[in-house]
């Protein structure tokens, strides 16, 4: 039975780690990557699945990778903190220092990028374009990387705070697109008439940020914070089964020691 767990594990690593790559190269190079340059949902759709897909599918099956001593050198520079020699509290610094580094990156990339004028550059270069959208992959990869390390070792709660800080930023640009009332990158606007088709593509492209960045981030929280207090009550009860005993044990013994006086 446990045989067929781990290999079901291990499967499931594989599986998880090719299907994040294959999501990296479909963006990145193949034709659906000049898809933004039509629409903003496309843009919108690319980069959703970069970051929130591609990127935790990677580190999933990055434990699988490790195992394969002729691609070791990939990860040679992203040792987790629990293979490292040192005290638990080095470990802990180790951590939140990724974890800032990985909120920072994420939120900095998703803003960075969307700034009208950044925007529209970098769907005119076609070099700067490749680049915007691999930094879409790299910001994912740091950013997931403290909660999937995390998750799989002991869970804490600045995980669910973590995920949740996340969702802000990017629902506050999401709601900008979907309510401003006006087409905030010219790019998309061909001519008189495009101005509403363009203004509801990008109220469309705002309104799936919303949704799919919520559900992305706090769904994650949420199991995690289920966890949690599942392991906590799990503690406490097997706390007080071993206080329960200690007790029983302590009333047994003083009979007998009453007897031999």
């Amino acid at each position: 039975m446990w045989k067929a767990q781990q290999q079901f594990l291990r499967v499931g690593r594989i599986g998880a780690l090719m299907s994040g790559t294959l999501m990296g190269v479909a963006i990145v190079a193949t034709p659906f990557g000049q898809i933004d340059h039509h629409s903003l949902t496309g843009h919108m759709v690319q980069h959703l699945v970069l970051m929130t897909l591609a990127a935790p599918l990677i580190l999933l099956g990055e434990s699988e990778i490790r195992r394969r001593p002729g691609l070791q050198f990939w990860l040679t520079h992203r040792v987790p903190v629990r293979h490292r020699r040192g005290t638990a509290a080095d470990g802990d610094r180790g951590y939140d220092r990724q974890a800032i580094v990985g909120w920072c990156t994420g939120t900095g990339c998703v803003i960075w990028w969307h700034i009208p004028s950044v925007f529209e550059w970098s769907l005119q270069s076609g070099g700067w374009h490749e680049v915007e959208q691999i930094t879409f992959l790299v910001a994912g990869l740091l950013f997931w990387r403290p909660v999937i390390q995390r998750w799989s070792t002991t869970v804490r709660w600045s995980i669910p705070v973590y995920l949740f800080l996340a969702t802000l930023p990017c629902d506050a640009l999401a709601a900008f697109l979907a309510f401003c009332g006006r087409p905030v990158y010219s790019a998309y606007v061909h001519g008189p008439a495009g101005v509403s088709a363009a203004l509801l593509d990008q109220e469309l492209a705002g309104s799936m940020m919303w949704v799919w960045v919520t559900f992305a981030y706090l769904t994650p929280a949420v199991l995690i914070t289920i966890q949690r207090l599942s392991r906590h009550e799990q503690s406490i009860h097997l706390g007080g089964n071993r206080c329960r005993t200690t007790s029983r044990v302590g009333l047994d013994l003083v009979p007998t020691a009453r007897s031999r006086f």
